[in-house]
């Protein structure tokens, strides 16, 4: 099939596609079914149709399936012109900082603030409210066991920039790295155990801190101005969104 096939002026496909058009954001099977009065296996089924119809003609836009419901993508072939023509926040590529946060949310959810900053090693509420300005991430309950902390997941927005049905779907990460060293550490970084185990360490680290500089005070060993830069390493905020 090297063309769509012509479509009745009231065909349910023609409908379908008319729906989508007008959709900003994923819509179920079963919703559109609905609105246009016909099964949700119907619409499924047209759906799918429409999917592989698309892929064969290679048009420059493509139909997925994501977060619980279908979109209308521009091609990725396309990528470069679609960014340069359209100068808006969904083309913009994410900060490093940013990225590197939300791969550990998505890959670790749900998750703290703490459980973050363990695993990057550098405080990240900046870039954590960064995210959740963009939708991409959202307050999903309390840690109990961590002084009600806030914990934190991934968004059906974050689904759908990313072309994902469900969190199942992420790659896995041990497919990128270079050596089993790498994989090695990628296991250990998304394992529980390893966070946690980095979480006390990192306590553990702050509190022998915490009596060197009571024990250089008692001995006079450091002045006013070397404390002040104790304290100012310490409210450090670390990168930014």
């Amino acid at each position: 099939m090297n063309d769509l096939e012509p479509l009745s002026p009231l065909s349910p496909k023609g409908a379908l596609e008319a729906l989508l058009l007008v959709s900003s954001d994923p819509v179920s099977a079963s919703t559109l079914a609905q609105a246009i009065d016909i099964t949700p296996g119907e619409a499924a089924s047209l759906l799918a149709e429409l999917k592989v119809e698309y892929e064969e003609a290679n048009r420059g836009f493509q139909l997925r399936e994501v977060a619980g419901g279908w979109r209308l993508f521009t091609h990725p072939a396309y990528h470069d012109q679609v960014e340069a023509y359209v100068l808006s926040w969904d083309t913009q590529r994410l900060s490093q900082a940013a990225l590197e946060t939300l791969a550990v949310i998505a890959y670790h959810q749900p998750v703290t603030r703490e459980t973050v900053k363990g695993i990057r090693g550098v405080n990240s509420d900046g870039v954590i409210s960064s995210l959740v300005d963009k939708g991409l991430v959202r307050e999903v309950g309390r840690d109990a066991q961590r002084g009600q902390a806030i914990l934190y997941g991934t968004t059906n927005a974050f689904l759908e920039k990313f072309g994902l049905r469900s969190t199942r779907d992420l790659p896995d990460l041990e497919q990128f790295a270079p050596d089993e060293q790498s994989r090695q550490f990628i296991r250990e970084r998304l394992s529980g155990r390893s966070i946690a185990s980095t979480l006390e360490e990192t306590d553990e680290d702050l509190e022998e801190e915490r009596e060197l500089i009571d024990g250089a005070a008692e001995d006079g060993e450091f002045d006013e101005d070397d404390d002040l830069m104790i304290v100012g390493d310490a409210t450090d905020d670390g990168d930014d969104a």
